[in-house]
């Protein structure tokens, strides 16, 4: 439905705010939260410091609609009727726009990225993924070629969650440098995986007892519900070790998570470990763990329903499916896979020819479209 008579107003969620401190401090019923079940009032333990909401008001300031994102396709909806307030989850509305970058250097491929996509975030993409072949300081010259095919979310008329390099180009020295995405990874022309940043297993563990979903349609509930990470089912007293080099953030108590600890990393994740029994002597927040290092040690606290560890890992603030990101080694793609691979690249280098032959296909600026919102309970929504 669309609200013309009201007002919208956007706000940054708070570092250290809990979903109970922004129902009171927007006088909403904090019965609301109690109501909710046990995934739900978990899901609201996930939504980020810095994650942009939205409020509606009408036109005596009384709140009409609240959308909170969780992750990039689920969020939190607060609406009122007749009845008073209720709090449900739904489909974060937004588009996929598909786009061609292409300029020439005239600063860094870091600065010019930014300068005409106003996308920090792809910036930051495009500099790690080729961080292994290229040496942006010593081979990039003025003039230099950059193509960038990505696909990027716009929810509100702003930009959304991570954008996704399909394939890329840049020249140093006359010479093309290419990378291709193909199953979440990224290659160079020739099937070879190029180094990244490589988390481990967190615990030994007897089986996963959730897995990572952004949105399961629960058949009786008619409802959606999230599960932004993966449950490590383990014995209580189980270690935890970090799944990578970092700096602890946060270790305390965490809502829904209970003992709860967060570590920093390298190029914009971070992971999070929750339902913990208690923490390794020494830890705590403001100190750096090397990859491997026990941690903590498997516990039930806070929402759970037996002992396991809850791990979720986070790009730029927003959850991904960490099944997909652990990785020991970089490998080589080989049989029908390479197959497949080349058949995508042929693909994605005749648009980049075509990018280069045409100055580029420049993304332009998004149009604001109408704030709107479906509360509709069904499977199509």
């Amino acid at each position: 439905m669309l609200f013309a008579t009201t007002k919208l107003i956007e706000q940054k969620w708070q570092k250290g705010e809990t979903f109970i401190d922004f129902l009171k401090e927007h006088n909403i019923p904090v019965k609301l939260y109690y109501g909710m079940d046990t995934e739900d009032k978990e899901l609201t333990s996930e939504i980020i410091a810095g994650s942009i909401y939205q409020v509606l008001q009408d036109d005596n300031g009384t709140i009409e609609q609240v959308l909170i994102p969780v992750g990039e396709e689920l969020q939190i909806h607060i609406g009122r009727d007749k009845n008073g307030y209720f709090v449900d989850t739904i489909p974060v509305v937004y588009e996929t726009k598909h786009r061609i970058l292409e300029t020439s250097i005239t600063s860094s491929p870091y600065q010019d990225i930014i300068k005409l996509t106003n996308n920090r975030l792809l910036a930051n993409e495009f500099i790690q993924a080729y961080k292994k072949s290229i040496n942006f300081k010593r081979d990039i010259r003025k003039g230099d070629k950059l193509v960038v095919i990505y696909d990027q979310k716009v929810r509100l008329g702003r930009q959304f969650g991570n954008p996704i390099i399909k394939a890329a180009m840049i020249e140093t020295r006359g010479v093309k440098h290419y990378i291709y995405r193909f199953k979440g990874r990224y290659y160079n022309a020739k099937g070879k995986e190029l180094a990244r940043f490589f988390f481990m297993r967190p615990c030994r563990y007897k089986r996963i007892s959730d897995r990572f979903s952004y949105k399961r349609w629960h058949p009786i509930l008619h409802r959606y519900r999230a599960h932004l990470g993966v449950d490590f089912a383990a014995p209580i007293g189980t270690p935890v070790h970090a799944a990578a080099d970092g700096k602890i953030i946060f270790a305390g108590r965490r809502g829904g998570y209970g003992n709860c600890i967060i570590i920093r990393h390298a190029n914009g994740y971070k992971t999070l470990y929750g339902h913990l029994r208690k923490f390794a002597r020494g830890i705590r927040r403001g100190k750096y763990v090397k990859k491997g290092r026990t941690i903590a040690y498997v516990g039930s606290t806070g929402l759970s329903t037996g002992p396991h560890l809850h791990f979720g890992l986070y790009k730029n603030n927003h959850a991904i499916n960490p099944l997909g990101t652990i990785r020991v080694a970089k490998s080589s793609l080989t049989g029908k896979k390479k197959r497949a691979f080349l058949a995508q690249t042929k693909k994605y280098k005749k648009e980049i020819k075509t990018a280069l032959n045409s100055k580029g296909i420049k993304p332009k600026k998004e149009e604001a479209f109408a704030f709107y919102m479906s509360v509709k309970r069904d499977k199509n929504n």
